[in-house]
């Protein structure tokens, strides 16, 4: 398998991406193509005395995608850049995956356009998995579509329930409706629209739709898909991140007031270890645009080097599940009737 990196996207570029494609190589032993500037991605692979890794090859790209650009018209302006230059290899058949921490926009706007969306999908969903009580949950979507059809939001559900059984391993994945309220009556004409067509999805055994689920319930584990459009998607993934941000930081500050504090944290650190490492988005990645004829995977911006090899891991692991193959068998359940 070939997995093309955009070396040059991310705030960290090329640095951390180049040595989580490293890591990335000697751990899951498939072949990773960087596409970036060559000079400084080999100046990262001489520093960290990597330039023989084996599956590690580079490809140059002498221009790159700022965060600044026009989402919609860059990768038609800098086809040289190495992030349109990565989607090629995957439009070609020269690449399995991309993964890229570069501009969300440009990404989605660049794997519609090389990459095409699978055949009857309306948009392709950006799908984070988050941490919840008891397990995880999967946001579709989470900023790829600020306006939605309740088709698209029909579309997101059923997406993001394969996505958790064959990613995740979830038999009958729990697809809730983030609204207002969890009255069956609740939300704007788009949100009653979208909970009748799930509802009838559901009722004819294509997903598990379990309701409307108010945003307080999705990080306490109320489903395994939180559906939304891609606004109230984002504003409830910064939220929840930002809010674990400043927990983190107020039981620090607990724990650091004297003497007796920072003893019973040695008592308890175990456990606070375990609750940070819930909230680790190195560990998870990226998130992947799901509904894409071909595995895209959008590492955060300011991604390390572990979130880097984890990002690649993520995409070695989509390609392999079948989920676009299941996408495809599914798809004509999909469409709004």
């Amino acid at each position: 398998m070939k997995i093309a990196v955009d070396a040059m996207g991310g705030d960290n570029a090329p640095e951390a991406v180049v040595c989580g494609a490293i890591r990335a190589a000697q751990a899951y032993h498939e072949e990773i193509i960087l596409v970036g500037q060559e000079d400084k991605i080999r100046a990262v692979l001489q520093a960290k005395n990597a330039e023989n890794t084996p599956g590690i090859t580079v490809l140059h790209a002498p221009d790159l995608v700022d965060m600044h650009d026009d989402p919609a018209t860059v990768l038609r302006a800098k086809p040289q850049s190495s992030m349109a230059m990565a989607l090629s290899l995957v439009k070609k058949g020269e690449a399995d995956a991309i993964v890229s921490a570069g501009s969300t926009g440009a990404l989605l706007a660049g794997a519609t356009l090389f990459c095409k969306r699978i055949k009857g999908v309306r948009r392709g969903a950006l799908a984070p998995v988050m941490p919840c009580k008891d397990g995880q949950v999967l946001l579709i979507d989470a900023g790829a579509n600020t306006e939605c059809t309740a088709e698209y939001l029909l579309q997101f559900g059923m997406m993001g329930s394969l996505y958790m059984q064959k990613i995740q391993g979830i038999a009958s994945p729990r697809v809730g409706l983030v609204n207002n309220g969890s009255e069956d009556s609740k939300g704007d004409p788009l949100r009653k629209e979208a909970y009748a067509l799930l509802k009838a999805a559901g009722d004819a055994g294509h997903i598990n739709f379990i309701g409307n689920v108010e945003g307080r319930d999705v990080p306490l584990g109320a489903c395994d898909v939180a559906v939304c459009d891609g606004f109230a998607g984002n504003v409830m993934l910064k939220t929840i991140e930002g809010v674990a941000k400043f927990m983190g930081g107020a039981i620090k500050e607990v724990f650091l007031q004297n003497l007796g504090t920072k003893l019973a944290y040695l008592a308890c650190k175990k456990g606070m270890d375990r609750f940070a490492g819930q909230f680790n988005q190195d560990a998870i990645g990226g998130a992947p645009f799901i509904g894409i004829s071909r595995p895209v995977i959008k590492a955060h911006g300011s991604s390390n080097e572990t979130a880097f090899m984890n990002a690649i891991r993520q995409a070695i692991e989509y390609k392999k599940s079948g989920m676009i193959e299941a996408i495809e068998q599914s798809v004509q359940h999909m469409t709004a009737e």
